[in-house]
């Protein structure tokens, strides 16, 4: 039986090219848009807002009255904020997290029913090497993939009765158009006392994601890891040197990882 997979945000990146992997792949795939387009081989598309939650459930409902059932979730679709904890609009702060979690969420909760019903699936959610350590003048996104952290930890022991696995997927640095969709807020006054270290941090965030990896790589190892019959909970994409920081930021004191951090950033 074609095994039936939902995945939202496919119209470029990591999601644009897993999609057509799996469809290549012989699964049946679903993906969502914000605006609808012309649809690509294999890849059926549904238009979903995330901070929509009717949008999310007539998605759903749409999926489920064709196929009878979804095998696999994967939470793709998101959005970034670059900004000062302090200084950045209220609204920038409020959306990053009503996208990041509660889309989330309200995704989880329209698919859920279904794969209780079958006692089977995956759902598939995305953090971040963010997820794993704050990262300067990205306080909101860290803190919403944070969120998605504790939430996958919870939810996968209570689904565990119901067959259902949870896999969280850490990306580091990759060349998306993750950086110029980025709502960066830097303070237009002279007075923001975040403005000009804000502007020296966020040109070191824009190399390091310019020169990473193909989204293809990862799209590439997530199509691998849907395969699988006992994935890990945990799988973290990214160079050697994020994974040893991944790696030194769960050994080391926190005041001492700072140190080490800081001044990739810049920070003096």
């Amino acid at each position: 039986m074609q095994k039936v997979v939902f995945i939202t945000g496919v119209s470029s990146g990591f999601g644009e090219k897993t999609a057509k992997l799996l469809a290549e792949k012989g699964y049946i795939v679903y993906g969502t848009v914000r605006k609808m387009s012309d649809e690509k081989q294999g890849i059926q598309h549904l238009q979903l807002d995330l901070t929509n939650p009717e949008s999310i459930k007539l998605a759903v409902g749409e999926v489920l009255r064709k196929e009878g059932r979804i095998d696999v979730l994967i939470n793709n679709a998101g959005m970034h904020t670059g900004g000062s904890i302090e200084t950045m609009p209220i609204e920038n702060a409020r959306l990053q997290m009503d996208t990041n979690v509660m889309g989330l969420v309200y995704m989880l909760r329209e698919v859920l029913p279904a794969m209780r019903k079958q006692q089977s699936g995956t759902i598939i959610n995305f953090s971040s090497i963010g997820g794993l350590m704050g990262l300067p003048f990205q306080g909101f996104y860290s803190a919403s993939k944070f969120a998605i952290e504790g939430l996958s930890e919870a939810l996968r022991m209570e689904l565990k009765q119901f067959n259902i696995k949870v896999i969280v997927i850490n990306p580091g640095d990759f060349h998306t158009n993750n950086t110029a969709n980025r709502r960066n807020y830097l303070g237009k006054t002279i007075d923001d006392p975040y403005a000009e270290q804000f502007s020296k941090t966020l040109s070191i965030i824009e190399k390091d994601e310019n020169r990473g990896w193909s989204p293809e790589v990862l799209a590439r190892k997530l199509v691998r890891i849907i395969g699988k019959k006992n994935p890990r909970s945990h799988y973290v994409i990214a160079s050697m040197e994020q994974k040893l920081a991944v790696i030194l930021k769960k050994m080391l004191p926190a005041s001492l990882f700072m140190k080490i951090l800081a001044p990739h950033y810049g920070i003096k």
